[in-house]
């Protein structure tokens, strides 16, 4: 087994002492990308830019007429999808309930905790190394969509825009490997594969089970009923993004161990999780629209004191996070559940219901023209094209 020379320590130390078939699945999937996908993406390399993002449009919205144009492996690659025998929508229905009703604080766990823990990992190497932290605020916007999108009534069926943005995002994955493999920027056997199988099997377990751990932290109830299916949304998210079903979660309990045994793997953060940690909680206000400085400056104080109750002092430190103490942090989290249960105890749930779409349509992004399928062209994200 090939083991990137970053994760020895952590899979001979920690990890295949507390599970060894685990740990080598682990560290197996960090040199695997998207099987599928990235052969596909090599064949069809020295096609036009244009015609690439024509029939990436043309394959995800289902315009066969164009995509008969593009070259047989990528016509395969739509014709040939296969949705997986577990897939069941009927199984999302009570976790996009719940999700429309605590929308606003979902949101906050989502943007605080979430997005934040996924990049105490070596993904976030891959990030920082196209230099997509100035374009964090857009980042998360695309963020709060997809989220928006797989948790809207019907979103992930074959013609909803979850379904679609998932698909998207595993073509950008597949051409940002690409790109990094080709430009000398990347060191494989030390990193293993840029925006590996393994990293994103690791940030599916975040987005869904530490979704529902932080959601709670901030005043969020769930039934049994509704956290399962918060994260059968997320597991088929994941299979849409391109995540191989061998490293993907098959329900909460394996949820938790991929991620326990992932990060015994994962080297501890670096400068680079640093950079994307900081970059993404100071992107919140202007996201928000937020435009006066002291506003802004509040509003940053309040989501770094949220975020370090919800992912803890220690990855906090390592992120080079303000100072604060832990009793400060658990004091701003209590103020945060009691002022939120008081608003819902002013207004009526369809209020509150209404009020959190409209909120999360403020901060999401939505170009002119619908999705936007256009690819990265360049691995220095400040030399790319726009997409």
């Amino acid at each position: 087994m090939e083991i990137p020379s970053a994760y020895v320590e952590g899979y001979e130390n920690k990890a295949r002492l507390h599970d060894q078939e685990l740990a080598d699945l682990y560290i197996r999937h960090t040199t695997i990308g998207d099987p599928e996908l990235d052969p596909i993406m090599e064949e069809i390399a020295s096609i036009p830019t244009y015609d690439l993002h024509a029939f990436i449009e043309a394959g995800i919205e289902g315009h066969d007429r164009v995509l008969q144009e593009a070259p047989q492996p990528l016509r395969d690659f739509f014709w040939n999808f296969k949705e997986p025998s577990w897939l069941d929508h009927e199984a999302f229905k009570p976790g996009v309930r719940c999700f429309n009703v605590n929308v606003d604080l979902m949101l906050v766990a989502f943007v605080t905790g979430v997005l934040v823990e996924g990049f105490s990992t070596l993904i976030a190497k891959s990030f920082n190394t196209t230099g997509r932290v100035a374009a964090t605020p857009r980042r998360l916007m695309q963020n709060n969509r997809q989220l928006m999108e797989i948790f809207y009534p019907g979103g992930l069926l074959r013609n909803g825009d979850g379904w679609k943005l998932s698909m998207r995002v595993r073509f950008v994955h597949a051409r940002i490997r690409q790109l990094l493999a080709k430009s000398g920027d990347w060191d494989q056997e030390t990193w293993g594969t840029p925006l590996s199988a393994a990293n994103l099997g690791l940030a599916i377990a975040i987005f869904s089970m530490q979704l529902l751990k932080y959601s709670k932290l901030v005043g969020t109830n769930f039934s049994n009923e509704e956290q399962e299916s918060v994260l059968a949304v997320w597991r088929y998210a994941g299979y849409l993004m391109g995540i191989p079903e061998t490293i993907l979660y098959t329900d909460g309990a394996d949820a938790e161990r991929k991620h326990d045994i992932a990060y015994m793997c994962e080297p501890p953060p670096g400068e680079d999780s640093v950079a994307m940690s900081n970059a993404l909680i100071k992107a919140i206000a202007p996201v928000a629209g937020v435009t006066d400085a002291k506003e802004q400056e509040d509003l940053t104080d309040l989501a770094y004191r949220l975020s370090r109750a919800l992912i803890g002092q220690e990855l906090a430190n390592q992120f080079g996070y303000p100072n604060h103490s832990r009793l400060n942090t658990m004091i701003t989290l209590y103020s945060f559940r009691v002022k939120q249960r008081f608003l819902r105890f002013l207004h009526s749930k369809q209020l509150v219901k209404s009020q959190n779409f409209s909120q999360l349509l403020q901060i999401s992004v939505y170009d002119e023209g619908g999705i936007s399928y256009r690819m990265p062209d360049h691995v220095d994200a400040s030399k790319s094209s726009k997409w």
